[in-house]
């Protein structure tokens, strides 16, 4: 479908929520990846921050900032207020406490889709001060082999891209307040 030689434009949709320990290290990350920054476009939607994620975010260039402060959180909202301002073939999403691991990153995120791939998600790791148990969960969640969701609908978007003339068809549950990855999976 995509090759290392034509990689699309993507919009990269960062949420946050007093991320302030992580937001710099998310941002670095995604500013070092091997990829045509042109075709990158970030915007962060932030859920009401009190610490200093907001100041830390407005020091880099050329990121939308969109602050979403409603009484209670919907995360398909946000991600659809924030998809709703760019252009990408591909929405890639992504919690601001789950760092991109190399420079690799996005375009591997982006070369796993295939001809009828609607999304594709990558694992998410532990940090190294995580509880045994948090890294238990994760690795029984993602494991180390790759897989292709055809018969369940599982869908993890902290770390994820999906095609937008999917997503144009098929926007997040705007109701629920967790599982709308699974339930857009479902859909």
């Amino acid at each position: 479908m995509f090759s290392k030689k034509n990689l699309p434009r993507v919009d990269i949709i960062i949420r946050t929520k007093n991320e302030e320990k992580w937001i710099n290290s998310c941002l670095e990350a995604i500013n070092n990846q091997i990829y045509n920054i042109d075709k990158i476009k970030i915007t962060v939607i932030d859920n009401n921050s009190t610490d200093e994620t907001i100041s830390k975010i407005k020091r880099y260039k050329k990121i939308n900032l969109i602050k979403y402060n409603p009484e209670i959180f919907k995360p398909g909202e946000a991600i659809n207020k924030a998809a709703k301002l760019g252009k990408g073939e591909i929405i890639v999403l992504l919690s601001a406490h789950c760092i991109p691991s190399d420079k690799y990153w996005l375009s591997n995120l982006i070369l796993a889709f295939k001809k009828n791939t609607a999304g594709v998600y990558g694992k998410q790791l532990p940090y190294s001060n995580s509880s045994a148990s948090d890294k238990r969960d994760l690795f029984n969640q993602f494991g180390d082999d790759k897989r292709i969701q055809k018969k369940d609908n599982f869908f993890h978007n902290a770390n994820s891209a999906i095609k937008r003339k999917i997503y144009s068809k098929f926007k997040f549950n705007e109701i629920v307040s967790h599982v709308e990855d699974r339930i857009w999976a479902k859909e």
